[in-house]
Formats: structure tokens, C-alpha cells, sequence
């Protein structure tokens, strides 16, 4: 197995660079991994695959506004902040720009982005104003071997009113509301790039889903640095794959358990919501677990072909980048030539791709 066996051929036009508008009317390829078979759908179509008794899986995380913009205090240079985990109280995990230049003891000044929204809250605070750069204060603290940051912010609290949602480099229209990059079901902040199989849904497909006898289910991961880390060496099993903060609560765990013992489907939305599960799946047969328990930790496996699923039936995602360890991922589940091939037929019927782009049922 190597990193090329992943790569594809897109024409640029079929990247997304807008959402469509009703989330649930953009298309849908639904994929029956056992044949190969492929029906052209739309979203709202869903429930149609769908039985009653099946155990839909979502992730709940909501993307925070972790692109930060502000000048260093001693020079006046630009610089750059990706936020991508909290460690502790006013302490994150960041990525730099210019990477080289920040060290230890470096202060920079944040200023507002140009197209900073008034706050909602999203981060820390739902009470928290937008103020002045003067306020929020960024010092490096230490620089990790893997070029990260660890930072200190003076007052977290005001990152609201200062940040700016981190769209992926690909697309380049700017996002007129910050929301349509959040899924209608999100919760809690965390992530620095949308689950984005989720932005399909709305509210009255979710209730549709519900009466028709869906049981909804909403774990959390927070998507962080893996997102933004392309898999660069020719072997992927060498590339390392950095660790996701997950939580599965006790009614989660409860519904998926009931679900497991009575062989009902397990239907993961998403490649993040694949991950959580699997790392329970793999965390049980580790341990001799029986049954599915509440937990919370860092999502670590890297599922490449071969994987052994344990806990997922059937999935929703979207179109993902070439060589990625996402596309390596689906290619687990349903098998590399027949998802290659899928692509290929997506490609042909210019279905749009990536973040903002349609969506695939694999079944």
C-alpha cells in the first residue's frame, strides 16, 4: 500500500467553493459497497435508505473562530494564529505564521479580522464584547519539534470579537454567515474545521429522520491539526497522525449498546464520527469490554485498509482531498478501487467536492 494508490485527478471547477442553499438539497451518490452500484440522489432523499430501528451517529463539536491576525510588539511584523486545542485555561496548541520567526517570549498584539462578525459566543464566553486589539495579548511559550505552538492568551475570552472561522485553503470565496459553516445540530466548541458531512442536514430532515424511526446519537470530537497535514511520505503507515480530544456520554453509549446487541445499523455521519466509534470498537476488544461504556479521550487510531470495523454499519461523507488520510479512511470501509471508481463517476457527473461540496451514502 502506498500514498499514490489514493491519489485522484479533479478539475478545479468541481471544488466547492459555496454551500448550496437548502443545506439538504445539494446531491447525494449512495454507494452499495457489496455490488458497487451507485444511485444519483439528493440529500433530502436520505431517509429512503433508511430503516426504522437504525442509529444515526453525529458529531456535535462546533468549529471555533481560531484564525487569528496581529503584529508582534517589539518588530510590528504580521503574524498569524491557528488555535487548535486548549490545554489548559488561556493555554492552546497553535500553528504560526511565519512559523520561523516565533520563539519563545514573542508577544503579538491581536487585531480584529477585516471580516470579524460582532460575537456570538461560539468559543468561551456568551457574554464576552468585541474590544480592542489592546486587550488580547498572544505569548509564545514554546515552539514543538512538529513546528507547533504552545501559546498563552491574555484573556481567551475575547477571542469571539478578534477571530475569524479557518475555511480551508481551498476555498476561496469569503463566507458571508460564519454559522453556515457550523452544523445545525453543534454544541460544543472545539473544532478548527467543520464535520462537514453534518452541514447537509436541517432541522426538518433531522425530525423527518426521528419519525421515520431514526434514533439519533451525538458524540463530540474536536477535528484539529490532522486536517491541515497532508500525507507527504510514499508509505502512509509512517505518517503520524495526531490525536483528537472525543467524549461519548452515557446516553450515547447506552443507544449504541442497545443498538449492538439487537444487530441494528449503526450509521456514522462523517469521517469524525467513523473515528469516534471505532476507537470505542477497538478500545473494547483491547480490553475484553462487552459492551459499549461511556468515554472520553484522544481519538488515536489511523484506519487505513485493513481496519477491522466494529462498530460501523454504514456512513455519510463527503468527497475528500486526494491522498488524504480521510480518503484512506473511506477506502477501509469500502474498498480503495471501488471508492476510486465512485470518484471517478462522481467526477464525470461533476458532482462538487470537499467541504462545501455533495455528499456519498456508503452502504
Amino acid at each position: 500500500m502506498r500514498t499514490s494508490d489514493f491519489d485522484y485527478s479533479l478539475p478545479p471547477e468541481l471544488i466547492a467553493q459555496t454551500p448550496v442553499e437548502p443545506r439538504d438539497s445539494s446531491r447525494l451518490l449512495v454507494l452499495h459497497r457489496a455490488t458497487g452500484q451507485m444511485e444519483h440522489r439528493r440529500f433530502a432523499d436520505l431517509v429512503e435508505y433508511l430503516r426504522p430501528g437504525d442509529v444515526m451517529v453525529f458529531n456535535q463539536s462546533r468549529v471555533i473562530p481560531a484564525r487569528l491576525q496581529g503584529r508582534r510588539k517589539d518588530t510590528g511584523g504580521l503574524v498569524e494564529f491557528l488555535l487548535l486545542r486548549r490545554e489548559a485555561p488561556g493555554i492552546w496548541l497553535a500553528l504560526g505564521k511565519p512559523g520561523r520567526r516565533l520563539r519563545p517570549g514573542a508577544c503579538i498584539v491581536l487585531e480584529p479580522a477585516a471580516s470579524a462578525p460582532a460575537t456570538s459566543g461560539l468559543l468561551i464566553s456568551p457574554h464576552s464584547a468585541t474590544v480592542s486589539a489592546e486587550e488580547l495579548e498572544v505569548e509564545v511559550l514554546a515552539v514543538g519539534e512538529d513546528g507547533t505552538l504552545k501559546v498563552r492568551l491574555s484573556r481567551e475570552e475575547l477571542v469571539d470579537g478578534l477571530g475569524q472561522v479557518p475555511l480551508p485553503p481551498y476555498i476561496h470565496e469569503p463566507l458571508a454567515d460564519r454559522e453556515r459553516y457550523q452544523t445545525v445540530y453543534s454544541r460544543h466548541a472545539g473544532s478548527v474545521a467543520a464535520p462537514t458531512a453534518g452541514l447537509h442536514f436541517t432541522l426538518p430532515l433531522l425530525r423527518r429522520l426521528e419519525e421515520h424511526g431514526v434514533a439519533p446519537v451525538f458524540v463530540t470530537l474536536h477535528v484539529g491539526l490532522d486536517t491541515f497535514r497532508p500525507v507527504r511520505g510514499e508509505d502512509p503507515v509512517e505518517h503520524k497522525i495526531h490525536t483528537e480530544v472525543y467524549e461519548v456520554d452515557a446516553p450515547a453509549a447506552a443507544t449504541l449498546d442497545h443498538a449492538r446487541q439487537e444487530g441494528r445499523r449503526v450509521i456514522a455521519v462523517g469521517t469524525t464520527s467513523v473515528r469516534v466509534l471505532e476507537q470505542l470498537g477497538h478500545d473494547m476488544a483491547q480490553e475484553g469490554q462487552s459492551g459499549v461504556l461511556p468515554a472520553q479521550g484522544q481519538a488515536r487510531l489511523f484506519i487505513l485498509p485493513g481496519h477491522k470495523f466494529r462498530l460501523v454499519d454504514a456512513m455519510i461523507t463527503n468527497f475528500h482531498l486526494p491522498r488524504s488520510t480521510l480518503l484512506m479512511l473511506v477506502s477501509a470501509f469500502a474498498g480503495r478501487e471501488v471508492v476510486l471508481r465512485t470518484y471517478q463517476e462522481a467526477i464525470a457527473r461533476s458532482y462538487r467536492f470537499y467541504s462545501f461540496g455533495d455528499a456519498m451514502l456508503i452502504l
